[in-house]
């Protein structure tokens, strides 16, 4: 159990965790490297409104809400306490849901008060987590559409009550927060987009307390278990990886929490690069450079601006919480053959930046994969950013995602389609899945059936029969191996409709799925 030691200050804590919760800082010393959020508030400051549920980042009802000050403004994210490590709060503000209620008058927030008006909530154990997935909506959105409110909700479950009320409540609570009298409507109870003298003060006596806890030198964090790295400056992080180079990186945790929370792994020696100025930030200018501790939410933002064909796939992967945790650079050099984010960025052509101390390298993506789970990274080295090009002209492009859910899951197979045309023959083609085999892999022998022709109907046929020379699928609990080969097929056939207007409408307007058919019939 880590010793706490809660203060109203931010001295002494060159060997501590500080964080912001309900107005004090807390320094928490003598912290495992792996110890999570989740246990600090259960077992240390019997928060117990934080559930346990999955341990893995899929229920929601551990959700919490984290602040950073950053760009001039108090930034909030929904997060996953069971698999974020303690270490990582460290120059943040900590929102649970006993953070809500107003501790002066005893009344609910609004939030709150709109759950329990419209009935959103029976056993109440998945509650909690509702609750700060819609804070955290009420307070970065002002006015969110229902597709909006069901997004946030997208990475919370409920098993008795049903969304509809919940939904509901996510409509209504901003009318209560703004029915508060002005004095009222602190910076916890104004919803996003209401500016009282109140909320103003309280967010700038949130960004003053932040400011109190920025670090000008890194965070050393030594323990029995392992010592807690966390550089501020690319150079520093490349020293240290060099030192180092069995101690484990940590960006988002949101794949590495599960070693700890589902295998019990003791991973000794962590590397947060959260904390490092220069892999925070996004160049989008010519090509998009996105750092390696980039959030995948701020990356896919980005990317959809340049490339909005990746709207949907980029919302179905994972949730919210774990989008504003994850990174771009830990999806990537994870080296999963089913991560979502490799085929699309392999078929755009993009690359990898890899440093390992003073020496930079770029490479392909699609050669940064060896074999299963194993990468062309040399011993020291790390993802610095990844690059994804400016966009060609002539270019088609599409990318799709099947799962057994539409939100929250796993792919059974993941596509992606990049064709340049020029006259309507194709200039250049390339093609990617993941799904199909023990990498996120090209499709070579599809793309030589596609060079060249005329995209047509005849030419998408050719270049399906070649996928079954380029995959060799197996079969698993996601899908069988005959199944993942025809959908792949079926996909091209798919993007083939869908960009040639082959089912008599424009070019990108053919219906391939109910939604579109039905908004066509409307």
């Amino acid at each position: 159990m880590a010793r706490a030691a809660h203060t109203r200050g931010a001295r002494g804590g060159s060997r501590a965790v500080r964080f912001v919760l309900d107005g004090e800082v807390h320094a928490v010393r003598d912290v495992a490297p792996t110890r999570t959020v989740l246990e600090y508030l259960r077992e240390d400051l019997g928060r117990t409104g934080t559930k346990e549920g999955c341990a893995e980042g899929d229920c929601g009802a551990c959700t919490v809400v984290v602040s950073e000050f950053a760009d001039g403004r108090v930034r909030l994210r929904a997060m996953n306490a069971c698999i974020q490590f303690l270490p990582t709060l460290d120059g943040k503000a900590l929102f649970t849901v006993e953070s809500l209620r107003n501790r002066a008058t005893g009344a609910l927030h609004p939030v709150q008060q709109a759950l329990a008006d419209g009935h959103g909530s029976q056993c109440g154990f998945c509650t909690p987590g509702f609750v700060m997935s819609l804070f955290a909506l009420y307070k970065t959105d002002p006015a969110p559409d229902r597709a909006a409110v069901n997004d946030a909700l997208a990475g919370n479950l409920c098993r008795c009550t049903g969304y509809r009320p919940i939904v509901d409540a996510a409509q209504t609570m901003y009318a209560l927060g703004r029915a508060l009298p002005p004095g009222a409507q602190g910076w916890m109870e104004a919803p996003a987009g209401v500016d009282t003298r109140a909320a103003g003060a309280g967010e700038r006596a949130l960004a003053r307390s932040l400011g109190r806890l920025v670090r000008r030198k890194s965070l050393a964090l030594p323990h029995p278990a392992g010592t807690f790295y966390a550089p501020r400056s690319c150079a520093e992080l490349a020293e240290l990886r060099a030192r180092l180079p069995d101690a484990r990186l940590l960006a988002g945790g949101t794949d590495v929490g599960l070693w700890v929370t589902k295998q019990h792994r003791e991973l000794g020696d962590l590397i947060y690069v959260g904390n490092v100025a220069e892999l925070r930030t996004v160049d989008a200018a010519d090509e998009i450079a996105i750092g390696a501790a980039v959030p995948l939410a701020d990356a896919a933002a980005a990317i959809v601006r340049r490339y909005p064909e990746l709207g949907e796939l980029l919302r179905r992967f994972a949730s919210p919480p774990i989008r504003n945790a994850g990174t771009l650079a830990g999806n990537v050099a994870n080296g999963s053959p089913i991560g979502d984010s490799m085929p699309a960025l392999i078929a755009l052509g993009a690359r990898v930046a890899l440093r390992r101390g003073k020496a930079c390298r770029e490479l392909a993506l699609e050669d940064f994969y060896l074999g299963y789970q194993r990468t062309a990274l040399a011993p020291g080295e790390l993802v610095e950013r990844v690059i994804v090009p400016a966009r060609p002209a002539g270019l088609r492009f599409a990318a799709y995602k099947l799962s057994k859910r539409f939100d929250q899951d796993i792919s059974a197979v993941c596509a992606a389609f990049a064709l340049v045309l020029e006259g309507g023959r194709i200039a250049a083609a390339r093609i990617a899945f993941g799904g199909m085999a023990a990498t996120p892999r090209r499709a070579a022998a599809c793309e030589a059936a596609l060079a060249g022709a005329t995209w047509s109907g005849e030419t998408c046929e050719r270049a399906a029969a070649a996928l079954a020379h380029d995959y060799q699928p197996i079969t698993d609990m996601r899908a069988s191996a005959h199944y993942r080969l025809r959908v792949a097929q079926n996909l091209l056939r798919r993007f083939h409709l869908e960009t040639t207007g082959a089912l008599g409408r424009e070019p990108g307007q053919a219906p391939a799925r109910l939604d579109d058919l039905r908004e066509a019939l409307a």
